[in-house]
């Protein structure tokens, strides 16, 4: 039996009315941050100004910047769950578990949703009961970029499904995706060993070995407005990550090769170097937790592989 029929939900809702707070959206929003008040302010601001009148649900990872007191002061209308420690993307499993709405959007505290983008993502999540998770067009600064993923996302080498909306992925940006809360959960949410950084690979992994369908729709629009800083560590964390998703997940001599080639790069970088280290750190966990994808969900991955590496 395919699993996505047996557990997706087949019913549709009855589409809310934009303003009427007698119908309550059926998309709610998840945000996770860490001492970033003043952009989640502007996060929050053009969130709260959204037709579809979504719920807001901040999921706050131990900030000490006085985050939750800016959010009980300016936004009493938004509900906050707060981390005792921080616990990276797994807030975002929080988030959707503690809300009740049957589609969950995620914003980062830097990026938003365009006015009609969850109403789009709704109406494609009522058509097609096999769907997951979708990942968005998304542009980028006060130019509206286009953001380079959006491509590479809209050419998949996978494309379409005539049960599916859009064009099949296995990867999306966090801070612009919608998902199904019975899908998310259903297939665990985030990884708890990968804490933060490429993430989502595993997630989409995970979402289509259950069956449920990952795509990427372009009439769903987000908006990121990521500080132009660099953020320190982050290219050794997204390798380290890349490489324990393929322990998780991929075959074993596909795993070693990856892992040749980053000692191979540590002799002269040291992010490559500090990657390496960490990733051994956590390798006996990733053994344990280690479960190889079924073979038509690794066949796609490796088309996704090749078409990268072409």
């Amino acid at each position: 039996m395919n699993h996505a029929a047996h557990h997706g939900p087949t019913a549709t809702r009855e589409r809310p009315h934009p303003g009427d707070p007698a119908r309550p959206a059926p998309v709610g929003i998840v945000i996770a941050t860490r001492n970033r008040r003043a952009s989640l302010a502007v996060t929050v601001r053009n969130l709260l100004a959204l037709p579809e009148r979504p719920e807001i649900l901040v999921v706050d990872n131990a900030s000490t910047d006085g985050t939750r007191a800016m959010l009980a002061r300016d936004y009493p209308q938004v509900r906050v769950l707060t981390m005792p420690v921080n616990r990276g993307a797994l807030a975002r499993t929080h988030g959707v578990r503690a809300l009740d709405t049957p589609y969950v959007a995620f914003s980062d505290d830097d990026s938003w949703w365009a006015p009609g983008a969850l109403s789009a993502a709704a109406r494609h999540f009522d058509e097609h009961p096999r769907l997951g998770l979708l990942s968005a067009r998304t542009l980028v600064g006060a130019a509206d970029a286009a953001d380079p993923l959006n491509d590479l996302l809209a050419d998949s080498p996978l494309g379409t499904a005539t049960d599916l909306p859009g064009t099949q992925v296995l990867g999306f940006l966090g801070c612009a995706a919608v998902a199904r809360r019975t899908a998310y959960l259903d297939a665990g949410g985030y990884h708890p060993l990968l804490f933060f950084g490429a993430e989502e690979t595993l997630l989409a992994y995970d979402l289509a070995a259950r069956g449920w369908g990952v795509t990427h729709c372009p009439d769903v629009v987000a908006h990121h407005h990521p500080d132009p800083r660099p953020r320190t560590g982050r290219p050794a964390v997204v390798r380290r990550n890349e490489l324990l998703t393929a322990w998780l997940r991929r075959p074993l001599p596909y795993a070693l090769a990856r892992t040749r080639a980053l000692a191979a790069d540590a002799r002269r970088d040291p992010h490559a170097r500090h990657a390496l280290r960490e990733t051994l750190t956590r390798l006996p966990a990733a053994l344990r937790a280690r479960r190889p994808l079924p073979p038509h969900v690794e066949r796609a991955a490796r088309l996704l592989d090749g078409a990268a590496a072409s």
